[in-house]
C-alpha cells in the first residue's frame, strides 16, 4: 500500500518550476474525462431535443402541407369544372368561327383563284416578253463582255511581235468563218504573182475575189502610246513616233496595193484589217491623211465591226446569187408539177366517167329490182291469172319452160310461174 502511495507521489513531469506527480496527472485526467463525458451527455441531450423540435416542426409542416394539398385539390376540381365550361363555350365559339372563316375563305379562295388565274396569265405573257428581251440583252451582254475582255487583253497580246500576227489573223478568220459558208473563202491562198494574202473571199458569178490583209504594223503605234503615257514622254518623242507610224502604214498600204490588187483576178479594192476598235478610231481621228492615202490606193481600213458588216453584205450577195442559180431548177420543177397536175386531171376525169357509168348501171339494177318487187307483190296477192301467166312479158329475155303435160295446164286450176330475166 505504501508502495502504491509512493508510486502515485513520485514526480513524473515538470513544467517550468512546477512538478507534477503521477497521482496529480491521473486526477487531472479523471477530471478531464468526467468533463468530457458531461459535455458529451449535454451534446446528446441537445441533439435529441433538436431532433424532437425538428420532428415537431416537420409534423407541423406536414399537416400544413396536407391542408394545402386538400385546398389545392378542391381548387383544382373547381378549376377543372370552370375549364370544362370555358372549353365548351370556346368549342361552340370556335365551331361558329370556323364555319364563318370557312365560308369567307371559300369566297376569298374563289376570288383569289380567279384573280390568280388572271394574274398568272398576265404574268406568263409578261414573263414571255421579258424572257425574249432578256435573251436579247443576254446576247448583247455576252458580246459586250467578250469585247471588253478582248480590249483589256489587247495591249498585252499585241506587245509580242510573234503573237501579234496570229492574233489579228485569228480575229479575222473567226469573223470570216462565222459569216460566210464553207467554200466561199480561202485562207493563205496563193495568187498568180506568188503572193499569199491572209484571206481571199470568192465572189459570185465568177467575179474577182476580195483580198483581206491582217498584218497590221503595231510597233510605231506602241511607241506612240509609250510616248503619251510614259513618265519620260515628250512632245518631240510623240511626234517622232507618229511620223514612224505614218511611214509604216504608208509602206503597208503600198505593199497591199502592189501585191494583192491584180486585174481580173482580185477586186479593185482590198481590205486592211485592224484588230482593235480603239486603234481604228484613233487612226480616223488623228491620222486622216493615212485614211485618204489608203482610199487613193484602193485599200479600205476596216475594224472588226466593219469587217463583220462587210461579210454580212457579201453573204447576202452570195445568197442572192445562189437563188438566181437555182431559179431555172425551180422553173423546171414547176413545169414537172404542172405535168403531174395535168395527168391527175385526166385520171380524175376518167374516174368520173367510170363513176357515171356505174351510176347508170346502178339505176338499171334498181329498175330491175323494182319490177321484180312488183311481180313478187302480185304473186303474193294472187293477182296473176292463168291467162296472164302464159303471156310472155315484153321485156323478157327468154321464155320460161312449159310445164309437163297434165301438170298445171290451162284450165287445170293450178298457177304456173315463169322465170323472167330483167
Amino acid at each position: 500500500m505504501k508502495q502504491m502511495s509512493d508510486i502515485f507521489a513520485a514526480p513524473v513531469a515538470q513544467l517550468g518550476a512546477s512538478t507534477f506527480t503521477l497521482g496529480q496527472l491521473l486526477l487531472a485526467g479523471g477530471a478531464l474525462l468526467f468533463g468530457l463525458m458531461v459535455l458529451l451527455v449535454a451534446g446528446l441531450w441537445r441533439a435529441a431535443r433538436a431532433r424532437a423540435v425538428a420532428a415537431a416542426e416537420a409534423a407541423q409542416h406536414a399537416r400544413e402541407a396536407e391542408a394545402r394539398m386538400v385546398e389545392l385539390t378542391r381548387a383544382q376540381a373547381e378549376l377543372q369544372g370552370r375549364m370544362g365550361s370555358i372549353a365548351e363555350v370556346f368549342g361552340n365559339r370556335q365551331a361558329e368561327l370556323t364555319r364563318a372563316l370557312s365560308e369567307r375563305l371559300d369566297g376569298m379562295s374563289t376570288r383569289l383563284g380567279q384573280s390568280i388565274h388572271q394574274q398568272t396569265k398576265s404574268t406568263h405573257e409578261n414573263l414571255a416578253k421579258l424572257q425574249e428581251r432578256l435573251a436579247v440583252i443576254d446576247t448583247a451582254q455576252n458580246n459586250i463582255q467578250s469585247l471588253a475582255g478582248q480590249v483589256v487583253q489587247l495591249q498585252q497580246i499585241l506587245s509580242n511581235k510573234q503573237t501579234r500576227g496570229a492574233f489579228g489573223q485569228s480575229r479575222m478568220e473567226a469573223i470570216i468563218a462565222d459569216g460566210l459558208p464553207h467554200g466561199a473563202y480561202e485562207f493563205q491562198a496563193t495568187l498568180s504573182n506568188g503572193s499569199r494574202p491572209d484571206c481571199v473571199v470568192k465572189m459570185p458569178n465568177d467575179a474577182p475575189s476580195l483580198v483581206i490583209d491582217a498584218k497590221f504594223p503595231l510597233e510605231a503605234w506602241n511607241a506612240i502610246r509609250a510616248a503619251s503615257e510614259g513618265e519620260g514622254g515628250s512632245p518631240e518623242a510623240r511626234k517622232g513616233a507618229e511620223a514612224a507610224f505614218r511611214r509604216d502604214i504608208d509602206v503597208h498600204i503600198r505593199a497591199i496595193s502592189e501585191k494583192y490588187l491584180l486585174t481580173g483576178e482580185t477586186q479593185d479594192t482590198a481590205f486592211m484589217f485592224v484588230p482593235s476598235e480603239s486603234i481604228f478610231a484613233e487612226i480616223h481621228e488623228n491620222f486622216e491623211n493615212l485614211v485618204q492615202r489608203a482610199h487613193r490606193a484602193r485599200v479600205v481600213i476596216v475594224s472588226p465591226s466593219l469587217l463583220m458588216l462587210s461579210i454580212q453584205v457579201i453573204q447576202a450577195v452570195l445568197k442572192d446569187a445562189r437563188m438566181r442559180e437555182q431559179a431555172h431548177l425551180i422553173q423546171a420543177e414547176v413545169v414537172r408539177l404542172m405535168q403531174d397536175v395535168g395527168r391527175l386531171d385526166e385520171r380524175v376525169r376518167k374516174l368520173q366517167t367510170h363513176f357515171m357509168q356505174a351510176n347508170r348501171d346502178i339505176d338499171q339494177i334498181l329498175t330491175s329490182t323494182d319490177k321484180v318487187t312488183k311481180r313478187g307483190e302480185k304473186i303474193e296477192a294472187l293477182e296473176l291469172g292463168a291467162g296472164e301467166a302464159e303471156k310472155p312479158a315484153k321485156d323478157d329475155n327468154r321464155l320460161a319452160p312449159k310445164p309437163p303435160a297434165g301438170e298445171g295446164g290451162p284450165g287445170s286450176g293450178q298457177l304456173r310461174l315463169r322465170v323472167v330475166d330483167e
